[in-house]
């Protein structure tokens, strides 16, 4: 394929300077789709310039104009809806129907935002009769988005969102294993937003992202995405200054079920929580199933033929329910962990090959994997695979399930099913997670805060909090007598 996709900065479509390109390869299929910029640090150099210039006539405007073009930009996609999501199907390997949910979350987090920019506000503080003490919140300037490769439209548009409502320039820098859909969102940017007002830069971790990171003009940076990368991060970023980062992780969460719940109910809400619609790769995923060592051998029997019927297909089928991996280097590590549970003793109860036949050959699909047996320090209970591989551990009692549930470096998110109102509010507050679902999961609410605890992350997001965090606290103390 000869034609290259350009980024988007400076305000008009680019290529990467020094005629660097990626390739973005259909996981479905093996082939090779599209070829777009690799940009480099002169690259990254540009398209901050242009946000910095940027950056005074845009937190000048008022809110609301800044929140009408979120709504415009958040009118167009909705009007290019067919395009955006087969783009970003084919690119990501996800089936179509889910991937449509995420395109809804996306618009949904502008129109949000966009909603709530005037409850950006600063508060009086009373400091004597002559006095006026107050405080201002104010945008920090520019800010980097480096967004992961599940989610790749979803997460370009809901992470702009607080950021532009509260007067900063975006740069986003999309995943190198898909970028397409942040490409062609490009040509609605340029039609909403000034020049330099909201960018994409394609690119590697190393070359693009690590040039924003350690941009000086950059202030502010949020990160999304494993948490080796993450650290890098932090310690990139300090190395040029004092940043603010908000980091999201990844995760190893736990669903508990306890002995009273309705195992139909608790069944169908293990295989939703694993994501196995996403081909687990969602860092939210309950990819750890806590099982009550006397029920544990019915549940999984029965969770085990429910997980074999689930469809793999062509992403693009309306009746696919498991995908494609991303990449093939994402499914040989998927791969790499079964056998590694295998090697540590872990029974497969289903699952557990990669498909090679038929409509498969030259793709990346997995199916969904079910271990049970495994021993306490197994890595397939400790690491976050990023793949449809869950794995059971049993308990015996409550402190048990706890103990278990704690025991991981991560605290994401994590899940219970019970009938009994004591242990969901003991589990609510022992769980050392930063998103708790009791007898619920995946689910997450505009308005309420999301984000990790331990090694899954620093800040919260979908909330109020969120847009307050694109700013900083100016306090102004007035002596007028």
């Amino acid at each position: 394929m000869s034609e290259i996709l350009p980024a988007f900065f400076c305000g008009e479509r680019r290529l990467a300077s020094a005629g660097l390109t990626l390739d973005s390869i259909n996981p479905a299929t093996g082939e090779v789709i599209a070829r777009f910029p690799r940009c480099g640090k002169s690259d990254v150099d540009a398209a901050v310039t242009a946000a910095v210039q940027a950056f005074p006539p845009w937190r000048s405007l008022h809110p609301e104009e800044r929140a009408a073009q979120l709504l415009a930009l958040a009118d167009r996609v909705e009007s290019d809806r067919e395009r955006l999501l087969r783009l970003d199907v084919r690119d990501n390997g996800s089936p179509i129907r889910e991937m449509a949910l995420d395109l809804d979350i996306g618009t949904k987090h502008l129109r949000y935002f966009a909603g709530i920019v005037l409850q950006l506000r600063g508060e009086t503080i009373e400091t004597g009769y002559d006095r006026l003490n107050y405080t201002l919140r104010q945008p920090f300037g520019v800010v980097a988005q480096i967004i992961p490769f599940n989610h790749p439209l979803m997460f370009a548009l809901k992470t702009i969102g607080a950021p532009l409502a509260a007067g900063n320039t975006v740069i986003v820098k999309p995943s190198e294993h898909t970028s397409l859909s942040a490409i062609a969102l490009a040509e609605h940017i340029e039609k909403v937003f000034p020049p330099g007002v909201l960018s994409i830069v394609t690119g590697t971790g190393d070359e693009a992202g690590d040039a924003l990171v350690t941009h000086p003009d950059v202030r502010r940076i949020h990160f999304i995405g494993g948490e080796a990368t993450g650290r890098t991060i932090q310690a990139r970023a300090a190395g040029m200054g004092v940043k603010s980062i908000t980091l999201e992780l990844g995760g190893k969460n736990p669903i508990v079920i306890w002995p009273d719940a309705d195992v139909d109910t608790a069944i169908d809400a293990v295989v939703s929580g694993m994501r196995f619609n996403f081909q687990g790769q969602a860092c939210g995923s309950t990819s750890r199933l806590l099982l009550q060592r006397a029920h544990r051998r019915a549940f999984v029997d029965r969770l085990a033929e429910k997980l074999d019927r689930l469809r793999s297909g062509m992403p693009e089928d309306e009746s696919t329910e498991v995908g494609a991996i991303v990449n093939e280097a994402q499914m040989n590590k998927v791969l790499h962990y079964i056998e590694v549970g295998r090697r540590e003793g872990g029974t497969v109860c289903v699952g557990g090959e990669r498909l090679r036949r038929g409509e498969f050959a030259a793709g990346y699909f997995v199916r969904p994997t079910l271990f049970t047996d495994l021993p306490a320090a197994s890595r397939l209970l400790q690491d976050e695979i990023f793949g449809p591989v869950l794995a059971t551990v049993d308990y015996d009692d409550y402190s048990d399930a706890i103990r278990i549930a704690n025991s991981v470096r991560y605290g994401l998110t994590a899940s219970l099913y019970t009938r009994d109102l004591r242990i969901a509010h003991r589990f609510a507050r022992d769980v050392e997670a930063g998103y708790v679902w009791v007898n619920d999961n995946q689910r997450h609410f505009l308005g309420a805060p999301y984000g990790g605890n331990k090694a899954s992350g620093l800040g919260r997001e979908e909330d109020p909090s969120e847009l307050a965090s694109y700013t900083e606290t100016k306090n102004v103390n007035l002596r007028f007598a």
